[in-house]
């Protein structure tokens, strides 16, 4: 669900802890891991910022993130991709309240 960074990105970045979360992995375990932030993510024409989990060995971006920029999967390809219902303006889902 969430941006993902191995600790060697978190140092990259020089990016601060500001809390710690506790995630579910899926297997089913839990783990206290800390959060770092903000994160500026670029893909082609899209921008989003992002608060990232810090695990793992490689860099995952979650669903949350590629939501917020209007991101697909292509199934085909294996790839993602800007939305093809979207491509020159990320689109998103609001509801406003009376």
């Amino acid at each position: 669900m969430h941006l993902c960074i191995p600790p060697h990105v978190q140092l990259q970045l020089d990016l601060q802890e500001i809390e710690r979360k506790e995630v579910t992995l899926a297997d089913g375990s839990k783990r206290l891991v800390p959060y770092v932030g903000p994160v500026e993510l670029r893909f082609k024409n899209r921008t989003g910022f992002a608060g990232a989990v810090v695990l793992g060995d490689e860099v995952l971006l979650g669903a949350i993130p590629m939501e917020d920029m209007d991101l697909v999967i292509i199934p085909k390809t294996r790839t993602v991709d800007v939305n093809p219902a979207s491509p020159n303006v990320a689109m998103t889902i609001v509801k406003t309240v009376r």
